[in-house]
């Protein structure tokens, strides 16, 4: 992957992404977006309550037009992990930018995620975290330039094998 001028961080929720994201920027000295904030600023008020008022697809439609708004340079965005059902804002943000999937098991989802609806997740009405995991995996590595397997590894050895990856290519 040729040098670019941001990191976009996509995965499961729970993934790590906005932990990795901080810790990335200060290391590289950039700087740092969480897009599920961005849209909370946004909407004013919290993503669990903006997904029960208005519905997922309508929730999807204003993370999507909030990815859209993003013009911005040397920054590591740590995105939702529903951002890659939008196929328009996942194009936008990886043009001039790193796409980097941190790859978790779901098994290990499952044991950071906690409560899902409190937490403000996409998952629609009966469909299981597994059901969610497998199709939007696929979606993570249709998009990622790197994918870090996370599976057993501290969040400074994530950010570390990154490192490695983006001095390598």
């Amino acid at each position: 992957m040729q040098t670019k001028n941001n990191i976009i961080l996509i995965g499961m929720p729970a993934s790590g992404k906005s932990t990795v994201g901080v810790i990335l920027a200060k290391i590289l000295g950039m700087d740092f977006i969480d897009t599920d904030i961005l849209i909370q600023q946004r909407e004013g008020a919290r993503l669990n309550r903006i997904i029960e008022m208005s519905g997922i697809d309508e929730f999807l439609k204003k993370e999507e037009q909030a990815l859209l708004s993003l013009d911005v340079s040397r920054t590591v965005i740590a995105t939702g992990g529903s951002a890659v059902y939008s196929d328009v804002a996942m194009k936008h943000l990886a043009d001039g930018s790193g796409v980097i999937y941190l790859k978790a098991q779901l098994e290990e989802i499952e044991k950071r995620l906690g409560d899902i609806k409190e937490r403000g997740v996409v998952i629609k009405p009966g469909e299981s975290l597994e059901e969610m995991y497998k199709t939007r995996a696929g979606l993570y590595e249709k998009y990622a330039d790197i994918t870090v397997d996370e599976d057993g590894r501290s969040i400074e050895d994530t950010v570390r094998r990154i490192l490695d990856r983006l001095s390598a290519d």
